[in-house]
């Protein structure tokens, strides 16, 4: 029987969780699971229906978390009547540090400025009047973004989110999102990326968009602060 810390700890990270983003948070919530020990070295995850219910999400959401895991090294799936997802013996390394450490003190502070910068940036272009080439050059970048392959998508996700800095026409404002994001950049070098995750930021880059364009400053602030909250749940996930 599960100690009583054991369960409380399992009640804690296989909550539900928010529907904004949900794959990230499923891939965050296991992650904290298997990294804590909550689910140890060799054990069997609770089943797929069990996790689906207890979280919050589709099946189809918890297959795609847990196959981002099982690519990662984390997991393995294994078939048969005692089959179901098991956490690997031995776990991948924590994701290696291009130039120094990341503490948790510096990741959390490289968030909380790209949350400042980036949700005010994009309240900010939402509250203009924009010139036509102002327009065209988001939805030009955002087509971009969206069409862009595994190699060139940091690119050009970085290039989207520099355009919505620049249509606030603030140079200040445009050349610390910048600084920030080259931040933040280091940070997503160093861990995977997830054709679902990506799949998912394509999406919310064109709700922020349309924000913008339709001249809605609320809507385009909770639009960026719900996208970069996805990032942040899989930076601290991989990182932490």
């Amino acid at each position: 029987m599960e100690s009583t810390s054991v369960v409380s700890a399992n009640a804690a990270l296989f909550r539900p969780v928010r529907v904004g983003n949900a794959f990230e948070e499923t891939v965050e919530r296991l992650l904290q699971a298997i990294r804590l020990g909550v689910v140890g070295a060799g054990d069997r995850l609770p089943s797929e229906r069990e996790l689906a219910e207890r979280l919050g999400v589709s099946r189809v959401t918890l297959r795609e978390a847990i196959r981002a895991l099982s690519d990662a090294g984390y997991v393995e799936s294994r078939r048969g009547r005692y089959g179901g997802t098991f956490v690997n013996e031995k776990l991948p390394e924590p994701a290696e540090r291009a130039v120094g450490e990341v503490d948790a003190a510096g990741l959390e502070d490289a968030l909380c400025l790209r949350h400042v910068l980036e949700t005010g940036a994009a309240e900010a272009a939402a509250a203009r009047t924009l010139s036509p080439a102002d327009r065209q050059h988001l939805t030009g970048t955002l087509a971009e973004a969206s069409a862009a392959s595994l190699a060139d998508y940091r690119r050009k996700d970085s290039r989207l989110h520099l355009a919505i800095a620049e249509v606030t026409a603030s140079a200040s404002l445009t050349s610390t999102v910048a600084d920030a994001r080259t931040r933040v950049n280091e940070l997503l070098d160093r861990i995977p990326l997830l054709e679902p995750n990506l799949e998912h930021s394509n999406a919310q880059h064109e709700a922020i968009v349309d924000a913008i364009l339709a001249g809605d400053p609320v809507a385009a602030r909770q639009a960026m602060a719900e996208h970069i909250e996805g990032t942040s749940s899989l930076l601290r996930a991989f990182l932490s």
